[in-house]
């Protein structure tokens, strides 16, 4: 067996595991970090739905580039980590024994299936989207020729993968137990606007309802339809189930390492794990919500590079302070041509933890004045503590500067300020690019707070 030796081996190639890979090499120029990843081909997580439309087309178009790495000496094995002896510092893989110092998981996860449908993974046209090129291609190449299309989920997954088979002109069903998509990142008042968009783009929403069973008629091992919790049955001939996803944890499970709540590894705020040449980053590990500090369930990339950041910088010394307590749960989707952005608690999950809160809205434009080509309405939601006015969530709907604005509500959640000094906020405005400087939304916003607050 081939004997391996390196400083740092991080397990796993996703955002999570190449920043960490990246960040490290950064911080120890001396250090050998290696990556063992189970994929030749890493795709960008967040485009898999662009995949399925007339966006990204196919998946050769969604490849994760790893030059960055490359150039600066990071050496890569495809292949899988089968076991760790955490005594020896030893990992196992197809390419041999690995010994090292530091070991970071960073293993992501895998997709969620309720134990009611795990069945119905054996039948032919059942999916889900697995973060794997290979599952992706099956699943595009088997539906390029069925029309009838049902997508399990109406969060952020389910409705970009469904606006994508609509634009090919297929019959696209999404079910969702909530009354409105997008339930868990937007209020309703929001998420009813982007459901509207979703079916102004072809796509058929069923909500406050559930999948019961996945139908094969014929007793072909091919799905035929769908049963919901209501009693209706809705054909099918390709199922998506885009219902969440899981920490993978199974190796750190078999290596004896501590799980937290929901599954995922525990850390300390630097991402270590009880034992401190052990880390995890990414999806596979516990985290915690901003606002409430409770568990949170929530997955994203960027909240997976910024723990990748974190760890790089913390494995041998902890050279910073962690920038960040829990996550914010910030998030932005293109909707049927408009942006639906959000960050921290929404009105009615602060409202659902017992904290008292005071909304501020504003709607105006884009651009200035109104009549610049391409301007148009820009809608904000900003929720603030009543009792120091602390801003702890916002929403933003239009055009698509809301991606990148929304980014600054979350540094402005992060940074704990308050309303006040989001109304004296100096921001750069220019006709063509931004809102007015006299009625900036994300600033007049606050000002209704305030209002709010000081008449009581």
């Amino acid at each position: 067996m081939q004997k391996i030796d390196c400083d740092v081996l991080i397990v796993g190639g996703g955002p999570a595991g190449g920043v960490t890979a990246v960040t490290a090499k950064m911080n120890y120029p001396d250090k050998k970090i290696l990556v063992v990843r189970e994929n030749e081909i890493q795709l960008v997580p967040c485009a898999i739905p662009y995949i399925f439309g007339e966006t990204l087309g196919c998946s050769d178009k969604d490849v994760a580039s790893c030059a960055m790495a490359e150039e600066m000496g990071i050496s890569t094995i495809v292949g899988t980590i089968e076991d760790i002896e955490v005594s020896k510092k030893i990992a196992y893989c197809c390419a041999g024994e690995i010994s090292y110092d530091k070991l970071i998981f960073a293993t992501g996860s895998t997709p969620f299936v309720h134990r009611s449908l795990r069945h119905s993974l054996i039948l032919e046209g059942v999916f889900t989207i697995a973060k794997n090129k290979e599952f992706i291609d099956k699943l595009d190449v088997y539906a390029k020729d069925k029309q009838e299309i049902v997508i399990v989920g109406s969060g952020f997954i389910g409705v970009e993968v469904a606006i994508e088979f609509a634009s090919k002109g297929k019959n696209v069903t999404v079910i969702g137990g909530s009354k409105h998509i997008l339930q868990n990142a937007f209020d309703e008042e929001v998420g009813k606007q982007a459901e509207e968009l979703m079916l102004e783009a072809g796509v058929i929403y069923i909500g406050s309802d559930r999948v019961t069973q996945i139908i094969d008629k014929n007793d072909d091992n091919v799905v035929n339809a769908v049963q919901l919790k209501s009693g209706r049955i809705v054909d099918a001939q390709v199922v998506i189930l885009a219902t969440g996803y899981k920490p993978n944890t199974e190796l750190a499970q078999k290596a004896g390492i501590s799980l937290g709540h929901y599954g995922g590894v525990w850390v300390d705020e630097y991402m270590r794990t009880q034992n401190h040449d052990i880390f995890a980053v990414g999806d596979c590990s516990s985290r915690r919500d901003f606002i409430t500090k409770e568990p949170s369930k929530v997955m994203l990339a960027s909240t997976s590079a910024a723990e990748g950041r974190i760890a790089g910088s913390s494995l041998y010394e902890i050279r910073y302070l962690k920038g960040f307590s829990g996550t914010i749960a910030i998030f932005s989707t293109m909707v049927n041509k408009t942006a639906f952005a959000s960050a921290g608690a929404t009105e009615e999950q602060a409202k659902a933890a017992n904290i008292d809160v005071v909304v501020g809205t504003f709607s105006g434009m884009n651009r200035h004045p109104a009549t610049i080509p391409g301007a148009r309405k820009q809608f904000v939601k900003l929720i603030a503590m009543r009792h120091g006015g602390q801003i702890i969530g916002g929403q933003i709907v239009g055009g698509e500067e809301a991606g990148e604005m929304i980014n600054l509500v979350g540094l402005i959640i992060e940074s704990h300020h308050d309303i006040y000094k989001v109304m004296s906020m100096q921001i750069a405005t220019q006709p063509m690019l931004t809102a007015a400087p006299t009625s900036y939304p994300l600033v007049m916003a606050s000002v209704v707070i305030a209002q709010k607050i000081q008449n009581g």
